[in-house]
């Protein structure tokens, strides 16, 4: 009669974690390949219309994977300064690439005076070639540090171009507009100013960010969500943040922290908590599957692919949020969605932070059923 007990007993219990579990983790059932491996600190991942992947090295070079095989010379170099996280970093293909051949890149280097400072360029590819070259600089001069240099490129569903700028260690640069650290910029293509932002011939887009570092476009709602780091060393710890970014509003830093409010400054809609640290960075909406309209990012520190879904009315609240991989592949950097509807994810064990493998780095490509 015990032992019946005892399975009646496992049996409720199964039951109600069931029936607890968020649908998509009942669902879900990852299967994880590894497409390219042996990559030297790759930061950013997109793809070509022609289902060619572009990537970049921090060292200042962009790889090209095409047919699932990693090309052995590199689409380009770019003479980027690495230091700390510094170096070659974000990443994006123009949305007419298939007629413009445009790629746009931003970067560490050093000037003439021996100052770092970041930098964002257009590249161009010669269909001769298949190789790339530098076409025009965009945005020069912005402030660079060993760490905190953001550098997360996309373009937004308006055709505008957007970059995030970590604050460079320089804290209350973040509050000032006349700088463009500790912001979310945007540009149109060429470079030059959208009349529509909301600071007057200003590449600033929102500000009060500590070091961003992903972006993502809600399909649908073309709501934009950043993800951010939280405090570290003498600064606190932890509260990394995602937040919902508006046009012209102030994110707080280094004013106010997670959950901390201040009139005029707008809070995250989800952060890590005073004991959790993500270090969160790329981002990506998916459309496919039973994670389809959830957000997705991944975590170095926190060495963790994690899942959020918002609110269909309200896009500041948080419904779900999962952790997935925790601690399997170590860092992780960047995740796209691929045409296959497959979840593309760059590790960054070679970072000098991490603790790299044979293998290391690696793209990861996982499909969940």
């Amino acid at each position: 009669m015990s032992l019946m007990k005892a399975v009646l007993s496992e049996i409720f219990l199964f039951v109600l974690l069931a029936a607890c579990a968020p649908a998509s983790s009942l669902l879900a059932q990852p299967k994880v390949e590894v497409l390219v491996e042996q990559l030297d600190t790759p930061w950013a991942i997109a793809f070509a219309p022609d289902r060619r992947i572009f990537l970049t090295e921090r060292r200042g070079r962009i790889r090209v994977i095409k047919g699932g095989k990693l090309q052995k010379e590199p689409w380009m170099e770019i003479d980027a300064y690495e230091t700390g996280e510094a170096g070659l970093m974000g990443l994006a293909l123009d949305p007419e690439f298939e007629r413009n051949r445009l790629v746009y890149a931003a970067y560490t280097y050093r000037n003439s005076a021996g100052q770092i400072r970041n930098r964002l360029a257009r590249l161009r590819e010669d269909p001769a070639k298949g190789k790339g070259v530098m076409d025009k600089v965009l945005e020069d001069g912005a402030r660079a540090a060993r760490n905190h240099d953001g550098a997360r490129v996309k373009f937004g569903p308006d055709g505008k171009l957007y970059w995030t700028m970590g604050d460079a260690q320089n804290a209350d640069s973040a509050q000032e507009l006349s700088s463009l650290n500790g912001k979310i910029l945007r540009v149109n293509p060429d470079g030059t100013i959208p009349s529509d932002n909301p600071f007057k011939n200003s590449p600033v887009y929102s500000y009060g960010h500590r070091n961003p570092q992903g972006l993502a476009w809600q399909p649908g709602t073309g709501r934009l969500y950043a993800t951010e780091h939280g405090p570290s060393g003498f600064q606190g710890c932890c509260r990394d943040e995602v937040n919902f970014i508006e046009a012209g509003k102030n994110y707080g830093w280094p004013v106010v922290r997670g959950d901390e409010t201040r009139a005029g400054m707008v809070p995250p809609v989800l952060h890590s908590g005073e004991s959790e640290t993500w270090a969160p960075t790329g981002a990506a909406f998916v459309t496919r599957g039973p994670w389809a309209g959830s957000l997705v990012f991944t975590g170095l520190r926190g060495q963790t692919l994690y899942r959020v879904a918002f609110d269909k009315n309200d896009p500041r609240k948080v419904v779900a949020f999962e952790k997935h991989f925790a601690r399997q592949f170590g860092r992780l950097r960047d995740v796209v969605e691929g045409p296959d509807g497959a979840l593309y994810v760059l590790t960054s064990n070679r970072d000098g932070r991490g603790r790299p493998g044979a293998e290391d780095d690696r793209v990861l490509r996982i499909t969940i059923k």
